[in-house]
């Protein structure tokens, strides 16, 4: 089934966009969408918040280990394919979370949906890649703001999105939505993407993929993750099973003919390295806002969540405003800077912010934080873009996703630190705190990569 003609010469297929942007977006929707489900799915299976908070972290630690190994794949065997099976895997999960009988059936569906939604990010990356080849385009800066801007606003709007369907059609529905999207996605595939070519011994490769290197960077994430999910005494083991699970696998792929992640690389790519680190630190300080300020303003600040959304639309609005603006450009060095310096200042006024703090403040703030959301995620992505080796686009674009979600867990664990039974006001100052300690770390990682600065600037004119 295909009815896709031959690509414009010289330009980018924009007929690519819209399964690009679909695929993109059904994991941030995903992740973003179960915020409003979670009181009403309690409620139903007469469920303790406990249990209900696996819901969450189910879809974290599947979407950490598959990012990367999806992009593996996707690098093997082509975008096309990863495309269609991971977004009609999407569409079982969220008819399996529609049917469910049981909290635990819904966990799996939320893993499901976890691995399912990994596919659309890493083959957009490497379609991306062979438009720019193809069209000798070195900086695709408008497709990539594209992606950037849809997965962004899903995010940010997921939780609206989600309490509409809660009234219309129960909690049920935010798993059932996941249906119609997976077959608009198939069907977009099947008429637009090009297809991929053939891979000799697809099977035998497949069969011989280093899942011995997947399982050990599994071990890894699942052990870090449950540990930051829950920071105890107790559970300290669990950070010294991801350090000798990080040791194996550091062992194992040095090893491997065909590493699952090429250690070696990064050894040598401090450049992406850092492009790793600065989009944990980006997260952290992002998530530590989304999850903690918003908690405040409802405990602390007294506000209804309505009236809490209404403030925080603010940083949807200037962040949208932002990344279109500056979108085009494809030099990553002043966003990151500017981007970062901002984090900082709003991190210092949060420190200004009490339970008698007018809400004209509170919503300045709010915007303010737009600026780096509007910056930071796109600059890291265009970042990732020129680094990256091009024969593993998809694992190295798996793997910005899966640093992005390490720093989603990193908030939320120390939101719930600092916090405890109650967000009040006390507890926002000590978050404050912790992610001004990170946006100063990400401000100095960005000073002192001068190699960013080369990045997306023009090539000199020849004598």
């Amino acid at each position: 089934m295909s009815v896709r003609t031959a690509p414009p010469p010289g330009r980018f297929d924009r007929r690519l966009l819209a399964p690009m942007i679909l695929g993109s977006i059904l994991n941030p929707i995903n992740s973003s969408i179960i915020a409003v489900a979670l009181v009403p799915i309690a409620v139903a299976f007469g469920a303790p918040a406990s249990e209900t908070a696996w819901l969450v972290s189910a879809l974290y630690v599947a979407t950490a280990i598959g990012q990367p190994l999806v992009g593996r794949l996707v690098d093997v065997f082509g975008p096309r394919r990863l495309f269609l099976a991971g977004t009609l895997l999407t569409g079982v999960a969220g008819l399996i979370g529609a049917l469910a009988p049981s909290i635990a059936v819904l966990v799996v569906a939320r893993i499901v949906l976890g691995f399912g939604t990994c596919s659309g990010y890493p083959a957009s990356m490497v379609l991306i890649r062979r438009e720019a080849e193809r069209t000798g385009q070195a900086s695709p800066a408008g497709v990539l703001t594209a992606l950037a801007v849809a997965t962004q606003t899903v995010a940010v709007v997921g939780p609206t999105l989600g309490g509409l369907l809660v009234d219309l059609g129960g909690w049920r529905a935010t798993f059932a939505v996941n249906v119609p999207l997976a077959v608009a996605g198939v069907l977009l595939g099947l008429l637009v993407l090009p297809k991929d070519e053939a891979v000799p011994e697809a099977g035998r490769r497949f069969l011989h993929l280093d899942w011995a290197g997947v399982a050990l960077f599994a071990g890894v994430l699942v052990a870090l993750l449950l540990f930051l999910m829950d920071p105890h005494v107790e559970t300290v083991w669990l950070l010294g099973a991801a350090v000798v699970a990080a040791a194996a696998f550091a062992w194992r792929e040095l090893r491997a003919r065909d590493p699952f992640i090429d250690v070696r690389v990064f050894a040598g790519d401090r450049a992406l390295l850092a492009t790793y680190a600065r989009s944990l630190l980006a997260a952290t300080v992002s998530y530590g806002y989304l999850y903690g300020f918003t908690q405040w303003l409802e405990d602390g600040r007294g506000l209804t969540a309505s009236a809490a959304g209404l403030v925080l639309l603010s940083t949807f609005v200037v962040g949208l405003l932002v990344s279109i603006t500056t979108g085009r450009r494809p030099q990553v060095w002043p966003k990151l800077l500017v981007g970062g310096v901002v984090q900082v200042v709003v991190s210092a006024a949060l420190l200004l912010v009490t339970g008698a703090s007018p809400i004209w403040f509170l919503v300045a703030v709010a915007a303010v934080l737009g600026v780096p959301q509007g910056m930071l995620n796109l600059a890291n992505q265009n970042a990732l873009y020129f680094q990256a080796d091009p024969d593993r686009v998809g694992a190295s674009a798996g793997l910005l996703r899966t640093f992005m979600y390490l720093g989603a867990i990193v908030s939320s664990s120390a939101s719930a630190g600092f916090f405890g039974q109650r967000a009040d006001t006390g507890g926002l100052h000590e978050l404050a705190v912790f992610m001004l300690v990170a946006c100063v770390l990400l401000v100095v990682l960005v000073l002192a990569d001068r190699r960013l600065r080369l990045i997306g600037r023009p090539e000199p004119e020849p004598a």
